[in-house]
This record gives structure tokens, C-alpha cells and sequence, in this order.
């Protein structure tokens, strides 16, 4: 298995050899564009600073943005509590308003009862006797 070995490794020797890249043959040019190494500097300077604003700015907007998707979520829970309060409230009301046409009519009822049994002077069981109907009795 050594020779085997050693063979590929000879094979994979020459075959470097072979497809070694050539020499590079590049057009000397001046690099850096049109300004010199200190503006270079200046700018650099300039844009790191522009991006410590840009980033503090971006920070700045991103808890303004969700101070208002916080703000947004509490004012649609207060709605959505105001509606269900005011939903309880006309149950509320109506409720009272049944209670109150039941009263009236309650009250009705029982008006035209005592007021037929007056007419009728049919004294009932339930009801309350005057003991003694003479001359003596006061009026109402």
C-alpha cells in the first residue's frame, strides 16, 4: 500500500506542476480615486461618526415605534372595556326599565283589584277588616 500511496502522491505532484497559473500581467494603475490619503482619512471619520448618529437615531425610532404599538394595544383594550361597559350598562338599563313597567303594571293590577273590591264591598279573606263600622269610626 506504500507504493500505492507514494504513486498518488507523484501523480498529484506532477499534475500541480502542470496547472500551476501563470504569471499575473496587470496594467500598473494609481488606486484610491481622485483624493488624497488625509480626505480619505476626513471622510472616514466623518462617516463613522454619521453612523454612531444614524445608529442612536434608529434606536431612538425603534422605541418611539413601539412606545406607539404599546400606546395602540392599551388604547384597543381600554376601547374594547368601554364597549363592554357601555353594553352592561343599556343590559343595565333595560333590565330596570322591565322591572319598572312590571312594577307599573303590578301597581295596576292591584289598583283595579282593591278598587273593584271596593265597589263590589266583598270583603276577602286576606284583606283587613275595619272591627268596628259605627258612627265613632273616623273617616280617612
Amino acid at each position: 500500500t506504500c507504493s500505492v500511496a507514494q504513486k498518488e502522491l507523484n501523480n498529484l505532484e506532477r499534475w500541480k506542476e502542470e496547472h500551476r497559473p501563470g504569471p499575473i500581467k496587470l496594467v500598473p494603475q494609481r488606486l484610491g480615486g481622485k483624493e488624497s490619503e488625509a480626505q480619505a482619512r476626513q471622510k472616514q471619520q466623518m462617516m463613522l461618526m454619521q453612523s454612531k448618529y444614524q445608529q442612536k437615531h434608529k434606536r431612538e425610532e425603534y422605541v418611539k415605534a413601539k412606545k406607539a404599538a404599546e400606546e395602540a394595544e392599551i388604547l384597543k383594550k381600554k376601547a374594547i372595556q368601554r364597549e363592554k361597559a357601555e353594553r352592561l350598562e343599556v343590559k343595565k338599563r333595560q333590565q330596570e326599565m322591565q322591572r319598572r313597567e312590571m312594577f307599573l303594571e303590578d301597581q295596576y293590577y292591584k289598583t283595579n283589584e282593591l278598587l273593584n273590591r271596593l265597589d263590589l264591598g266583598l270583603p276577602r279573606s286576606d284583606s283587613c277588616q275595619i272591627a268596628n263600622r259605627g258612627p265613632e269610626s273616623t273617616a280617612w
